[in-house]
C-alpha cells in the first residue's frame, strides 16, 4: 500500500534533522580550528539566538516569566556546558569519534531518569550499557587498547552532562505551559552570553579573521543545526508516532560516522568500525528496552506513558523539542 505524501515528508524532514546534527561535529571541528573553541561556540549561539529571537517575535511567542524564566535560564547554563565540552572535545579528537561518543547520552539518560523516578531498569538494559562501553573501548583503541584521549574524554563528559540536562529538562518543565520555542530562545540567549563572556577579547579578532568557509560553518551550526532542527521537530513529531521519530532521529551517529569518513576524510579502522557498530546497536537496544519498561509501568498503573522520544543526544517529546540545540 502506498504511503501518503505527508507521512513521507515527515520522515524526510526528521532524517534531515538527524543528518545535519550528524554533520555538526565536522562543521564544529572545522570552525574552531579557525576561531578557537570559545569564539566558535559564541558565534554559533549568537547566530542561533538572533534567528530564533526573530522567529519568536514573528510568532508572537510569550516569553516565560517567574519560575519558568529561572528554569529556562538554569537549563541554558547546563546546555552551555554540554556544547562547550562537546566542542572542546571535537577540537581534540575526530568528528567521527565525537559523533559516536556523544550518543552515549542515550545510555546515561534512562539511568538518571530511572533514579529520579525510583523505578530501576531491567537487567537487560545494563547488558546493553556494558556493550556500549565495550564499543567505546574499541572505537578509541586505535588498533590497540588505550585510554581515551583528552578529546574523547571531554565528549564522554559532555554525554554525561547532556543526560543530566535532558533529565532535568523533563522534570523541571513537566506540567508547565511555557512556549517551547520561547524556552529554547531563553536558553540560547544564556548560552550566547556565557560563551561570549568566556571568549572575551578573542571574539572580535576571530570574527574579523573568519574565512568564507568559516562563515558557512557558523550559519550551518547556528541556523540549520539549531533553529531549523527545532522548528522541524516541533512540526514533525506532532505528525508521527514518538517511536517512529525516535528511530529516524536516532540515526544521528550513523550520519556523524558517514560525514566524518566521506567528507572529513577521517580513517576508521576495523576495531573502530566494530566499536561504532556496537555503540549504535547498544544505544538502540537500550532505548527499546527503556521504552518497553516505561510502557509496562504505565500499563500497570493504568496511565499513559506520554510517549517521550529519546531520539539521540538531542531528545524531544511528542509535544515538541526538548531545550537542546
Amino acid at each position: 500500500m502506498t504511503r501518503r505524501a505527508p507521512e513521507i515528508l515527515v520522515d524526510v524532514l526528521l532524517l534531515a534533522v538527524a543528518t545535519v546534527w550528524g554533520a555538526s561535529f565536522l562543521a564544529a571541528k572545522e570552525l574552531v580550528a579557525e576561531t578557537g573553541v570559545a569564539s566558535g561556540v559564541a558565534l554559533r549561539f549568537v547566530v542561533a539566538a538572533s534567528a530564533l529571537g526573530i522567529l519568536c517575535l514573528l510568532r508572537r511567542e510569550r516569553m516565560p516569566r517567574g519560575r519558568g524564566l529561572v528554569i529556562a535560564a538554569l537549563l541554558g547554563c547546563s546546555q552551555a556546558a554540554v556544547i562547550g565540552l562537546e566542542t572542546a572535545g571535537v577540537h581534540l579528537t575526530s568528528a567521527t569519534n565525537a559523533g559516536l561518543l556523544i550518543s552515549l547520552a542515550l545510555v546515561f539518560t534512562p539511568v538518571l531518569e530511572s533514579i529520579a523516578a525510583r523505578s530501576w531498569l531491567p537487567r537487560s538494559y545494563f547488558i546493553a550499557a556494558v556493550a556500549a562501553v565495550a564499543g567505546v573501548a574499541l572505537l578509541v583503541s586505535g588498533g590497540g587498547l588505550r585510554a581515551p584521549n583528552p578529546g574523547d574524554a571531554l565528549v564522554i563528559a559532555a554525554a554525561v552532562v547532556r543526560a543530566v540536562h535532558v533529565t532535568a529538562s523533563g522534570h523541571l518543565t513537566r506540567g508547565r505551559e511555557d512556549s517551547t520555542l520561547a524556552v529554547v530562545f531563553v536558553q540560547l540567549v544564556v548560552c550566547a552570553l556565557a560563551s561570549t563572556a568566556v571568549a572575551g577579547a578573542d571574539l572580535a579578532p576571530a570574527v574579523a579573521g573568519l574565512s568564507a568557509a568559516g562563515w558557512v560553518d557558523v550559519i550551518f551550526l547556528g541556523l540549520l543545526c539549531s533553529v531549523f532542527a527545532f522548528v522541524v521537530q516541533l512540526w514533525a513529531v506532532r505528525r508521527t508516532s514518538a517511536t517512529r521519530a525516535s528511530i529516524l532521529m536516532g540515526t544521528e551517529p550513523v550520519w556523524a560516522l558517514a560525514v566524518g569518513v566521506a567528507i572529513g576524510g577521517e580513517a576508521v579502522g576495523l576495531p573502530g568500525l566494530s566499536g561504532a557498530a556496537l555503540i549504535i546497536a547498544a544505544s538502540y537496544a537500550g532505548q527499546a528496552i527503556e521504552r518497553r519498561h516505561r510502557r509496562s509501568i504505565a500499563e500497570a498503573s493504568g496511565g499513559a506513558d506520554g510517549e517521550a522520544v529519546s531520539s539521540g543526544p538531542r531528545s524531544v517529546v511528542a509535544t515538541g523539542p526538548r531545550p537542546s540545540p
